[in-house]
């Protein structure tokens, strides 16, 4: 069956379909799509998963058309990030 396995970094995004056994699992998928070659960083330990944005466990079994995605930490400098002001209720008196 098919499936697709996808991930991104900030600069570099991965979108593959990949054959796979009927009885293929989350990681099987991963594990088979080379994507973890690719992308040495990607540690499945500590990376959560998805099937269609939807969260996922390693042994989840797939069907056919899944979308595998890997989802690495999301993280922001402060200072790049724009501040947010909240005005409270008592700065309108």
């Amino acid at each position: 069956m098919q499936v697709g396995i996808a991930y991104s970094e900030p600069v570099n995004q991965l979108w593959l379909r990949i054959e796979v056994p009927e009885e293929a699992t989350v990681q099987l998928a991963i594990e088979q799509s080379g994507i973890l070659n690719k992308f040495p960083c990607i540690d499945l330990s500590a990376y959560k998963v998805g099937i269609f944005g939807k969260m996922a466990e390693l042994d989840d079994k797939l069907k056919p058309g899944d979308r595998v995605e890997i989802y690495r930490a999301i993280t922001a400098a402060p200072a790049t990030v724009p501040r947010r002001v909240f005005a409270s209720e008592d700065d309108d008196e």
